[in-house]
């Protein structure tokens, strides 16, 4: 594999992601403002710097999605009361009471519907959970 393919592969990638991700109420929004959102559901009471380095994204990027999605009415965003130099962001409340709560979709569908021969799903899953483990950091 070659820089170009890597690249081709990673865009390819990114696109199905944004298939795949659950809108939340975002819909509309890029998909990298999305992940910033099903990453704070995921991980409530985070500060700025942890959804950063969970996602990979720059802590600039984190916090401009987090005031996009706070506009919206998705997130709360409140000073740390132990720190208050620290940001901690959790999903809004749920009109309806309670929180929204989302799961963990399996991205299935969006790898189905990119492949060309769908008995090649599992060995596809199987690729890309190796390549999480050993390049995401923190993935164990």
């Amino acid at each position: 594999m070659n820089g170009l393919q890597l690249l081709v592969l990673g865009r390819t990638l990114v696109k199905l992601a944004g298939t795949a991700m659950p809108s939340l109420g975002a819909e509309g929004l890029p998909a990298s403002v999305r992940s910033v959102l099903v990453d704070v559901h995921h991980h409530p009471d985070s500060s700025v710097g942890e959804v950063a380095a969970r996602t990979g994204f720059p802590q600039s990027h984190v916090s401009a999605s987090i005031a996009r999605l706070q506009e919206q009415g998705l997130l709360v965003a409140e000073a740390d009361p132990r720190d208050r130099r620290r940001t901690l962001v959790r999903p809004a409340p749920d009109p309806r009471g309670g929180f929204l709560v989302i799961g963990s979709e399996p991205a299935d569908d969006a790898l189905l519907e990119a492949l060309d021969d769908p008995r090649a799903l599992p060995d596809v899953q199987r690729a890309l959970e190796t390549l999480y483990r050993h390049l995401v950091p923190s993935s164990g």
